[in-house]
């Protein structure tokens, strides 16, 4: 029993880890060598009308460069409507984008999070197309392009563009684990759309067609993995546009992303509750095989499985077993040992690659671990803390 436990558990590391990675590389692969997939637009379409949406909370420290990136965005101003949201806001956030009578300005006193605030912006979208990103995020000129030409096939009910982590702004170990994790993020969200639809766009930068977008529960914390989730659950697909992205500044330390982290965790256990039917493997065959390998492995078994490998590594180990379990107990401690040299060495700019990919797995992993228990005790407010975060830098 003790061996297929362990077995069961390695497996389960390996598959979510590297194994769908692989699987769904290979079959892209074969999908692409016997039917002629890819994507072709049509290069003289009508530009459709868009709005991008802002959500920005307090935010005075970076609202200008913000606007200014808005402004300098490729694509027609008679057909880009700009709305700011900065409900609650106690600074000078709401006071300096009324200073740009191009932005639509929407300004409550009452500060109750983030879904609450697109539900009062989505009252005031009339294009057929919504943009949302971030108030500390910056966009390429040419995002919104990039990103509504994949509305041309009406199996197209979002799309997701990329998530960077500028690096240019600190080099400090917690700057680099995270730009290294979101490359992996990338790639396989760039694969999850070649396979079928892209499992839960980041905030930072994505786009629905407006009509498919419901409002929020207003206290839901993940509002970009429920809107575009429940898109999936209408039937139509979200894809993936690499060339349009926006460049995040990382946290200025790993205890600042870890309080990001505990957030999520909390938001994506109370979001299995509001997307149930995506479970439904009869009807919606590929994406529940998509989330669960994708999402729900990663905020559910692989976190167990990390000290159940442990535990039954040892007692196979110490119990007269083969000796492939002392060199598999061998490889764990190398990387407990590694995640320690990790943990206090984290504010290293030099640190070997692999102490920081080691030390950065089981970061993400205990992090899972914090807001389970913060779900289970109800205690993550749809509000919450912004996190602390490197000083800006001007896109080009």
């Amino acid at each position: 029993m003790t061996e297929y436990i362990f077995w069961i558990a390695l497996g389960v590391l390996f598959y979510g880890y590297v194994g769908y990675c692989l699987l769904i590389m290979v079959i892209n692969s074969v999908r692409k060598f016997f039917c002629h997939i890819g994507r072709s637009f049509d290069a003289g379409a009508v530009l459709p009308e868009v709005t991008l949406v802002v959500a920005a909370y307090n935010e005075e420290s970076v609202i200008v460069e913000k606007i200014n990136n808005c402004f300098e965005l490729d694509y027609p101003q008679d057909k880009l409507s700009i709305i700011f949201v900065t409900d609650g806001s106690d600074d000078n956030t709401a006071k300096i984008v009324g200073l740009y009578p191009r932005i639509i300005l929407l300004n409550k006193s009452e500060r109750r999070g983030k879904s609450a605030a697109l539900n009062h912006a989505r009252e005031h979208v009339h294009s057929p197309v919504t943009v949302f990103c971030d108030a500390n995020t910056m966009l390429n000129p040419l995002a919104i392009k990039n990103i509504v030409r994949h509305y041309q096939d009406p199996n197209i009910g979002g799309v997701a563009g990329e998530k960077r982590i500028s690096t240019r702004v600190g080099n400090h170990s917690s700057v680099i684990s995270e730009g290294v994790y979101w490359k992996y993020e990338s790639l396989l969200k760039r694969m999850d759309s070649d396979l079928y639809s892209v499992v839960g766009a980041a905030g930072e930068l994505f786009s629905v067609r407006t009509a498919l977008w419901t409002s929020l529960p207003e206290q839901g914390i993940l509002d970009d993995f429920i809107i575009s989730i429940r898109i999936n659950l209408q039937g139509y697909r979200i894809c993936y546009e690499p060339e349009a992205w926006a460049i995040e500044l990382p946290s200025i330390s790993l205890k600042e992303e870890g309080k990001r982290k505990v957030r999520i965790c909390a938001g994506a256990f109370q979001a299995l509750t509001i997307v149930k039917p995506i479970f439904n493997i009869f009807r919606y065959p590929i994406l529940s095989f998509q989330f669960i390998s994708h999402r729900l492995l990663r905020w559910t078994l692989i976190p167990l499985c990390f000290p159940v490998l442990i535990f039954s590594n040892i007692v196979l180990a110490y119990s007269g077993g083969s000796v492939l379990y002392l060199i598999m107990l061998a490889f764990q401690c190398f990387f407990y040992a590694m995640v320690l040299c990790g943990a206090l060495a984290n504010s290293k700019a030099h640190m070997p690659t692999l102490m920081r990919v080691c030390h950065y797995i089981f970061f993400m992993n205990y992090n899972v671990y914090l807001g389970f228990i913060r779900f289970v005790r109800n205690g993550q407010s749809p509000i919450w803390d912004k996190v602390s975060r490197t000083d800006l830098v001007k896109v080009g």
